[in-house]
């Protein structure tokens, strides 16, 4: 009995040899671009052009619905690259480490009592805040409310 496929179904069968056969290949996410400095995000891209890597990118939305990133085309080089980028990751927290502690030997670091002398308004407004936010999780357990 030979089955006949009607106009409904063949477009399914088509695209399920197509996925079967490997003809379509998602993308692979390298780097999520949500909350990535510019600077990193350009060293990442310098780093995939000098080794010659074929990727592309997406924007963020405009209202934070759908992140950005840095997409891998081919598969074929993943751990390739995957290396690349955790050799890059772990050069940059070195240098990020380093620069931190030549601040703090200079007294250049950032404190809390720093920020409490330059922005002493949104310290005590973020401060209320938090002791609002405690305020009500714990006075229904207390009977205040």
């Amino acid at each position: 009995m030979r089955l006949a496929l009607d106009e409904v179904t063949w477009p399914y069968a088509i695209l399920s040899l197509v996925i079967r056969q490997r003809v379509l290949r998602m993308a692979t996410m390298l780097m999520n671009l949500r909350g990535v400095p510019d600077d990193e995000a350009d060293e990442v891209r310098e780093l995939l052009d000098n080794h010659g890597v074929d990727y592309y990118e997406t924007p963020p939305h405009r209202w934070g619905i759908s992140m950005g990133g840095i997409w891998l085309r081919d598969d074929s080089r993943l751990a390739e690259v995957q290396s690349l980028l955790a050799d890059y990751q772990t050069r940059r927290q070195q240098r990020a480490r380093e620069q931190l502690a030549q601040a703090r030997a200079e007294g250049r670091a950032e404190t809390f009592i720093g920020r409490l002398r330059r922005e002493p308004v949104s310290a005590l407004l973020r401060a209320a805040l938090a002791g609002g936010l405690l305020f009500l999780v714990l006075a229904p357990f207390y009977g205040i409310l």
